[in-house]
C-alpha cells in the first residue's frame, strides 16, 4: 500500500481523488446550486455570447489549498482551457494574492463562482489552521495528524488540505488501517486485553492490506499491558486525553519496553497546549480541530470585462 505521506502534493491529489471524489462532489454541489433550471439571475441579464475574465484572489493571509480542483470545475462547463493557475497548493498567500485567472462566458463564470470559492476557501482554511499547529511544534520530533472528523463527502479533499498545510495523513477511513478505540475494547477485562489484541491484529494483518495497526489507551496501566505484545503487531499507541506530565511517563515506558512503537497524543488539543504535548516526546499529535473547526479563508472572484 502506498505511503501517502511520501507523495508530492500533485501526486497525492491524484491518488486521493482517483476514485472520482471530485466529480461526485461537483455533481452534488452544482445540483444544489442550480437545480434543474440553472442560474436564473445570470441568464436574465447577461448575453449568452458575452465572455470575460475573472481573477480569483485571496482576501487574507494563509496557506492555499484546493486550486487543483479549479481546472475540473472549468472543464465541467466545457472550458478546458479557461483556467490559468497563478499559485500552487501549499503556498502561502497574502491579502490580494492572485491565485488564478478564469476566462469564459460571463454566465458560466458567475454560475461556478460560489461553488469554486466555497471549496477553495474551505480547503485553504484547513491548510492554514494546520500550518499554525505545525509551526507551533517546530523543532520537536512530533508531527501533526488529521482525523476522520471531516465533512461528509469531502474526506479526501480535506485530508489533502492538511497535507497542503504541512500536516501528516492519518488513516483515510475505516478500511485502510486498524484503530482499536475504547469502545472496541470496553468488553474486555484488563487481563484479557493483550491476548485479545494479539489475536485480532494477527488475524487482520493476514486478511487485509493496511497502513498500520493502532491501539488507544487511556491510562498508563493499559499501556503497560500492551507494550509486551510481540514486535511488529502494534505500530502506534494512541494516548487519549493525557496531560503532558503523564505523556512523558508514557514515552519513558515505551522507550524502555517497545522502542519500535510510535506514540500518538490525542484529545482536546489546541494551539495553547500543543507545544507542551510535543515536547513530552510523543511522535504524533492528532488534532480534530484542523478539519472540524477550521474557519474558511476569505477568497474572492472579481470580473474584469
Amino acid at each position: 500500500m502506498i505511503d501517502l505521506n511520501t507523495l508530492e502534493l500533485p501526486d497525492l491529489f491524484a491518488s486521493l481523488t482517483a476514485g472520482g471524489e471530485v466529480d461526485r462532489l461537483l455533481e452534488a454541489a452544482f445540483a444544489e446550486d442550480v437545480g434543474d433550471i440553472g442560474d436564473i439571475t445570470s441568464q436574465s441579464i447577461l448575453p449568452a455570447d458575452r465572455s470575460g475574465t475573472a481573477v480569483v484572489a485571496s482576501r487574507q493571509s494563509g496557506v492555499i489549498a484546493g486550486l487543483a480542483i479549479v481546472p475540473a470545475i472549468c472543464r465541467r462547463f466545457g472550458h478546458d482551457d479557461g483556467c490559468r493557475l497563478l499559485m500552487r497548493d501549499g503556498e502561502r498567500c497574502q491579502p490580494g494574492s492572485e491565485l488564478a485567472i478564469l476566462t469564459m462566458p460571463l454566465r458560466d463564470l458567475l454560475t461556478l463562482e460560489r461553488t469554486m470559492l466555497n471549496i477553495v476557501g474551505r480547503l485553504s482554511g484547513i491548510a492554514t489552521l494546520t500550518r499554525h499547529y505545525v509551526d507551533a511544534i517546530a523543532g520537536t520530533k512530533a508531527v501533526i495528524c488529521d482525523t476522520r472528523k471531516t465533512t461528509p463527502g469531502m474526506r479526501t479533499l480535506e485530508k489533502y488540505a492538511t497535507r497542503c498545510g504541512g500536516g501528516t495523513l492519518h488513516r483515510i477511513g475505516l478500511f485502510d488501517a486498524l484503530l482499536y478505540k475504547d469502545n472496541h475494547l470496553a468488553h474486555l477485562a484488563a487481563d484479557e486485553l493483550a491476548h485479545a489484541l494479539q489475536d485480532a491484529i494477527t488475524t487482520a494483518r493476514a486478511r487485509y492490506a493496511m497502513r498500520f495497526a493502532e491501539v488507544e489507551v487511556d491510562s498508563l496501566e493499559q499501556l503497560a499491558a500492551i507494550l509486551p505484545i510481540a514486535p511488529g503487531l502494534i505500530d502506534i499507541v494512541l494516548l487519549d486525553n493525557m496531560p503532558a506530565d503523564v505523556l512523558r511517563q508514557a514515552v519513558a515506558m515505551r522507550d524502555a519496553h517497545a522502542p519500535q512503537v510510535l506514540l500518538e497524543a490525542s484529545g482536546g488539543i489546541n494551539l495553547q497546549t500543543v507545544r507542551s504535548i510535543a515536547e513530552s516526546g510523543v511522535d504524533r499529535i492528532s488534532v480534530g480541530a484542523i478539519t472540524h473547526s477550521a474557519p474558511c479563508l476569505d477568497v474572492g472572484l472579481d470580473i474584469r470585462v
